[in-house]
């Protein structure tokens, strides 16, 4: 288990962030941690048809509330477009590492082949330096995937991070929030560290 107080959770897109580390947010919330969840676009243009443009802001905000997350960020860059906003993200994450010190830092994974992620995770690097940093997995976006850390989780911190993913009715036909994806990918990663239920990091900096 990490030794820190302070977590900031990097989401290029509403729902990464849960999906990729949600179980730990849990379980840190609930030992008295203070978390801030940044999500860096809302995806307005990636909603299925009829829905309204502010569908995932409402689902993020009640998601994190979930989680317990009482700071959360949504900032507005279009999707698929971050690599054309480099400089203006890597400010942002220069005034966050600023304003609000955190001691770790969760993020996308090195491998992560989405456009967007892969502007976070490199502009993440240069803007934390003293910081724990670890990138979280999205099995679909990972052609490679190598952890080196493992948060145990107990049931009432998966249960906690499913119930979340819930929240996201509109992103429901997509298959990593079919019913039972996440909790198997916990049992194999539980499997992996000894226990019974876990989610894998890649760990780029301990400093703490």
């Amino acid at each position: 288990m990490l030794n820190t107080d302070r977590i900031l959770v990097l989401a290029p897109h509403t729902d990464d962030g849960e999906l990729g580390c949600g179980g730990s947010l849990a379980k840190y919330i609930a030992l008295g941690k203070q978390v801030q969840y940044v999500a860096f676009s809302t995806c307005s243009k990636s909603l299925p048809a009829g829905l309204a443009p502010d569908t995932l802001e409402h689902e993020c905000r009640r998601a994190t509330g979930v989680l317990g997350v009482q700071d959360v960020t949504l900032l507005d860059y279009e999707v698929r477009s971050f690599p054309a906003y480099r400089q203006e993200i890597l400010e942002e994450l220069v005034r966050m590492n600023r304003q609000f010190a955190p001691q770790t830092v969760f993020f996308p994974a090195r491998q992560d082949v989405h456009q967007d992620h892969q502007v976070i995770f490199a502009e993440a690097l240069r803007a934390f330096r003293q910081c724990n940093l670890l990138g979280y997995e999205l099995p679909w976006n990972n052609t490679r995937f190598q952890p080196t850390y493992f948060e145990k989780l107990d049931e009432q911190h998966l249960s906690g991070k499913e119930a979340a993913l819930q929240e996201y009715a509109s992103q429901s036909h997509r298959n990593y929030m079919k019913n039972g994806f996440v909790r198997s990918l916990a049992v194999v990663r539980g499997m992996q560290a000894g226990t019974q239920l876990a989610e894998a990091f890649e760990l780029y900096r301990l400093t703490s």
